[in-house]
């Protein structure tokens, strides 16, 4: 059984982290850190986990949690996993960390986008949390960098035709829609209810901090520097992530070519589905679940590729992937714990 610690566990990443582990058979939650509710219940915070948990909130220090558990998540924001996480690693633990932290591999690109790295020595020893791309990486390492949500949604998007040199790397145009969830749970006047029901807007246009994260992974797949458009937008719902990628073709293929190259690319992957050529995947088909579902395109009038990926924003897109992670890290069937069906209707 593993023992594992939630640090920064009263965020939805972290109330998701707890759902999902509470139903895993090999994993045991033995801590779960809060500064803002240290000594309340968990079950308190979160209703929906009454009866399926006695952990109460604490504000404890990375050394009592570590003397409890043996696997971390850490569930912070950014700036913040880099001060913890060299700690649990000097422990001898195996950490997956939830922020931005670790997922860019070259310093200065990351200070151009976040801020200062205090802990820029571990940059090159995380492995970028993928499994999809880095799965035999993962198994292998001590901290695992989980991917951001709209980058899996994009990567996982693109990965057969750059892998395959079907388009060209420097025509990429990604357009993702995100439920509201992914702002967070703290309080801000751009996700309260009556600012976000009947409105569909775009922000961080043309700045978006996953844009360095999505070129990094982007390049490594085409083996070469990429540089994409990338515009997130906010939907008037709960959860889930809808991409559409646009990228011009270097052959001539056809719709159903497409289809089979992705098919044949994702064949043994657990979590990843293509739908039928001319068929295009439902936020309402993965929401509740780890999958990301792909449909996929050509328009012939312009010869570009189009994409359209979605997944569970704070499943697959986060803790759900984290705990994918996790498996593949303690040497467990990939899948367990996880859910196989969507919430539908």
């Amino acid at each position: 059984m593993i023992k594992v610690g939630i640090y920064g566990g009263s965020g939805y990443t972290g109330q998701e982290l707890l759902r999902l582990l509470l139903g895993h058979p090999e994993a045991k939650v033995v801590a779960a850190t809060s500064r803002r509710f240290a000594g309340t219940p968990v079950s308190e915070v979160y209703p929906a986990l009454s009866g399926r948990t006695g952990l109460v909130y604490t504000n404890d220090p990375p050394e009592a949690v570590a003397g409890l558990a043996d696997f971390i998540f850490l569930a912070l924001p950014h700036g913040v996993s880099m001060e913890i996480a060299p700690f649990f690693i000097r422990a001898g633990r195996k950490v997956v960390d939830l922020s931005a932290d670790f997922r860019i591999r070259d310093g200065v690109t990351y200070e151009a986008w976040y801020g200062r790295h205090t802990a820029a020595g571990m940059l090159e020893e995380a492995v970028y949390g993928l499994p999809e791309i880095h799965r035999d990486a993962i198994r292998k390492t001590r901290l695992t960098a989980n991917p951001g949500c709209y980058p899996t949604s994009i990567i996982l998007g693109l990965a057969p035709v750059l892998r395959s040199r079907w388009i060209d790397p420097s025509s990429v145009i990604a357009d993702s829609k995100s439920g509201v969830s992914g702002a967070g749970r703290e309080p801000q006047i751009a996700s309260l209810y009556c600012e976000v029901e009947g409105g569909f807007k775009a922000y961080k246009v043309g700045g978006h901090r996953h844009t360095p994260e999505i070129e990094q992974e982007l390049g490594l797949l085409a083996g070469r520097e990429m540089k994409i458009s990338f515009t997130p937008h906010l939907l008037p719902v709960k959860r889930g992530i809808l991409s559409t990628i646009y990228a011009k073709l270097e052959k001539n293929v056809s719709a159903a070519e497409a289809t089979v190259l992705y098919r044949e690319f994702y064949r043994e992957e657990p979590f990843v589905r293509i739908c039928r050529a001319g068929q295009f995947p439902n936020l309402s088909s993965v929401v509740g679940s780890n999958f990301c579902d792909i449909g996929v395109t050509v328009d012939k009038r312009t010869g570009r590729l189009i994409v359209v990926s979605v997944i569970d924003n704070l499943i697959k897109g986060a803790s759900g992937q984290a705990i994918q992670n996790m498996n593949l890290m303690a040497g467990l069937p990939e899948g367990t714990g996880l859910p196989l069906v969507a919430l539908y209707p």
